[in-house]
Parts: structure tokens; C-alpha cells; sequence
């Protein structure tokens, strides 16, 4: 069977072409033995086939062809002379070749040099986008040069909200407000190791084609991690996962559609650099401690008078990653491969160790006057709201107490207005339970 010029035997499983006045012959068959990943090279071994071409001579072994024959030097000067101009040959054949094999070749950009090394807030200011916060927050300040902000309440006495801040100004090096003010938990104390099933075979993936946006991304992401020591340059690795890069969102929004109609949408506000670790978290053994349940940490907190909410800046990055398993976190993206030092977020088991850590942490406090799930940290004062009397002490109807028998008495005699929705307005959906019963209201929040 001929094809345009090519001739194909299906029995001997051969193609045969003819280019100008020669003729190549590809064996199909053995096509299977040679590797097909793009990044293996082949080499072809034209030296031996070339000596015994311009010197004919039946070698035997090394070391009997050594001792039972002999090279005059005009011999070897003949040689030289006739393999000289092949090999310059082939060189030169083999540049259209080498320039084929680029693309074939694992290209990594080149990470520019960093221009300005981040500091911590204290030491270094930084340009923070202050949002607008609902009508009982305000933002304060630890500096004259209201550098470095944080969140309180806006009705607190003056004199409590000077013993507040006092007490965040005596204490402010352990508040994040950039990655650079990321200290990390002693290794001593606890560390995050990767305990694989058992006949594990290691997995390697590509990296995945990004835009130009995508890619601006990774590298501004590659570049803060590598400049606070988060990360690491890796090149030797079994373990090789890919960087995906997914819309951050930062809600759901009713707007209009071509039709005119009223549809739900979430709002894309940036982008989010992942580690898509599924391979590497299926063949992970799974850690089984328990997370707590919200109900009851909500009943714990019930009835106080004053709250402190604090959030772990980057919680899931303060915790070391064992030695021994941080090559197993690799990743490949176009500036190259990098491994974790310190834990990511989006690792297997990465919520149980959080978890484990801070309960190690505040074992004798939490439930006390602090709940802890994962990072986020709720610190109440340990005087009940309205306390019920001690044996033996009298009970004493004091203001805070009239006040709050004032506040339910309304509750209680005043009717709920219901109104119609405003469809311009975003829905809320909110839920309660009990031991008994579930109960959820759709409503809407209108100022007025």
C-alpha cells in the first residue's frame, strides 16, 4: 500500500519513504521500545559505527585486541585524519536537530531579583487597604503615624478603650499584619509530618499552561514565599504536584442579566495561587481528631458582656513541616520547582494539625475563657452577663441587671414587623438549633 510517496507494510509492520535520493525505513514495531516522555532524549552512537568503517579490523575482546594487535602512529594519524571531517559533519547536521529539542526541553522563566525585602509592620510601614466596617467597628491605631490598625468596638467607655489598647500597644509584635511579621511555632513543640499509605508510589505532574495574568500571579505568590523563607528551590524530587490558579470570590450578588432579570452572582475579586495536592492527600493516611461542634461552642459563649475575636494571620504557614517530608511538597510552576518548609493550606490533614496544635497550645484555657476553632480565636471575660447566685451570697439587682431585664421586657412586648423583601437588596439566610429543633429565617438588612 502506497500513501503520497510513503509505502507501508502492514505485515512486516514497516513504512518506507523516500526523501530525494534516500530511502528511510521505520519499523513500527519496535516503535513501542523507546520511552514516550517528551522529556527523555535520544542519542544516537555513530563513533564505533564510524571507526570500524574507516579502520576495518575485527576487534575481540579489549584486552586481547590490545595485546595481539597493534596502531602504528601513522595509522592513527590516517585515522584522525578520515574521522575528523564525519564528525564535523555530523555536528553540524545536528543543529537542526538541537533546535527541534527545545521545545521539548523543561523552560523555566527566570525570577527577577527582589527589589524591596519585606519587614515586619513595626519596622517597616505598609500601604494597607482599610475596608468599610459595619456601624458599631471602628479602626484604631498602635502608632502615631496610624500605620499599624486594628478593629474595635465603637460604643466602649473611654476608659476601657484606653485600657484596650494599652494592652495591644504592650503586645503588638505578636499582631500579623504582613506575612513578614509571621514568626512560626517552635518546631520543638510541634511540627506537621506526611504519613503515606503503605506501597505508595510517588506521582509527578506537569505544570499546567497559564495566561499571563495567571501567571503574574504565581510569581508575585513565588516571590513573597521565597522572600520570608516559606518556601524553597527544589530539583530533586519523586513527588512534583502543579500550581492552579482559581478566582477568589468574594460573595453572591443579585444583578441584572441581558433578559433584565434578577439572577444570583458571585462577585470575582482577584485571584488565589493553589497546590493542587489530590494526589498526594489520596495516598495520605487521614488524621481523625475531632474539630469542635459549633453549637456547643456558641452556648459556651452565650450570656458574656465583653468579647475579643482574633483571626491567625496565615495560621496554617506558622506550623514546620518535617524534614524529612517537605520534598514530598513540591510544586512545578513556570519560574520552577519549590518545595514547603512550613505548612500550605490545602494539605491533607493540614485542619486536624491546626487544630491539634492549638488545643496543645491552650489546653488549660480553652473553654475557659477562649474557644479556639482552627484559627480563629474567641476570647470572652469569665463573668456571665447575669449571674446566678453562689450558695450563700445574696443576689443583687444591680444596674446591668435592670438594664437587661429592660432590654428583654421589649423584646418580649414588642411585635415584629414584617414587610415585603426589597429584590435590589442581597437575601440572608439565617439558621439556629437546639437539641430539639432547627429553625432558619430569610430576611434582609435595611438602614433605616
Amino acid at each position: 500500500m502506497a500513501i503520497v510517496g510513503a509505502i507501508i507494510d502492514v505485515k512486516n509492520g514497516t513504512l518506507t519513504m523516500n526523501v530525494f535520493d534516500e530511502t528511510i525505513a521505520f519499523k513500527v514495531f519496535e516503535a513501542s521500545k523507546f520511552p514516550s516522555d517528551e522529556h527523555e532524549v535520544f542519542h544516537l552512537d555513530v563513533i564505533d559505527t564510524m571507526v570500524k568503517e574507516a579502520l576495518p579490523m575485527s576487534y575481540l575482546e579489549p584486552i586481547e585486541a590490545c595485546i595481539t594487535q597493534s596502531i602504528r602512529k601513522e595509522e592513527v594519524d590516517s585515522l584522525e585524519a578520515v574521522i575528523a571531517p564525519l564528525l564535523l559533519e555530523l555536528i553540524c547536521n545536528m543543529d537542526s536537530y538541537i533546535e527541534v529539542g527545545k521545545r521539548y526541553t523543561n523552560q523555566f522563566e527566570l525570577l527577577p531579583p527582589p527589589t524591596n525585602k519585606v519587614l515586619p509592620s513595626i519596622v517597616q510601614a505598609l500601604e494597607l487597604e482599610l475596608k468599610q466596617l459595619p456601624k458599631h467597628l471602628k479602626y484604631a491605631y498602635l502608632d502615631e503615624n496610624e500605620t499599624l490598625p486594628v478593629i474595635i468596638a465603637l460604643h466602649l467607655e473611654t476608659n476601657d478603650e484606653k485600657k484596650l489598647l494599652r494592652v495591644l500597644k504592650e503586645h503588638k509584635t505578636t499582631i500579623g499584619w504582613s506575612i513578614a511579621n509571621i514568626k512560626g511555632i517552635n518546631p520543638t513543640l510541634y511540627m506537621h509530618k506526611i504519613l503515606l499509605e503503605d506501597n505508595t508510589m510517588p506521582k509527578r505532574d506537569p505544570q499546567r499552561r497559564l495566561n499571563p495574568n495567571m501567571k503574574e500571579e504565581v510569581r508575585k505568590e513565588v516571590m513573597k514565599l521565597l522572600d520570608v523563607g516559606i518556601i524553597y528551590p527544589i530539583f530533586d524530587n519523586k513527588w512534583v504536584s502543579p500550581v492552579q490558579v482559581v478566582p477568589k470570590k468574594s460573595g453572591i450578588t443579585v444583578v441584572k442579566n441581558e433578559a433584565n432579570e434578577l439572577v444570583p452572582t458571585w462577585m470575582t475579586t482577584g485571584w488565589r495561587v493553589c497546590i493542587y495536592y489530590r494526589k498526594l492527600n489520596t495516598t495520605t493516611s487521614q488524621d481523625h481528631f475531632p474539630l469542635p461542634f459549633i453549637d456547643q461552642m456558641l452556648e459556651r459563649l452565650a450570656g458574656h458582656s465583653d468579647y475579643c475575636f482574633l483571626d491567625g494571620y496565615s495560621g496554617c504557614n506558622q506550623i514546620a513541616i518535617a524534614l524529612e517530608d517537605q520534598k514530598k511538597t513540591t510544586f512545578t510552576c513556570p519560574f520552577g520547582t519549590f518545595a514547603y518548609s512550613w505548612m500550605p493550606f490545602g494539605f491533607c490533614n493540614h485542619l486536624a494539625t491546626f487544630q491539634r496544635c492549638m488545643i496543645s497550645i491552650f489546653s488549660d484555657i480553652v473553654e475557659r475563657f477562649i474557644e479556639a476553632f482552627m484559627d480563629d480565636f474567641s476570647v470572652f471575660d469569665c463573668k456571665a452577663f447575669v449571674q446566678s447566685p453562689c450558695q450563700g451570697m445574696d443576689f443583687v439587682f444591680d444596674k446591668d441587671c435592670e438594664n437587661a431585664f429592660n432590654t428583654l421586657k421589649k423584646m418580649l412586648t414588642t411585635a415584629p414587623i414584617i414587610m415585603p423583601p426589597y429584590w435590589s437588596l442581597a437575601f440572608e439566610l439565617m439558621c439556629d438549633a437546639s437539641d430539639y429543633v432547627v429553625g432558619a429565617v430569610l430576611g434582609q438588612r435595611v438602614d433605616k
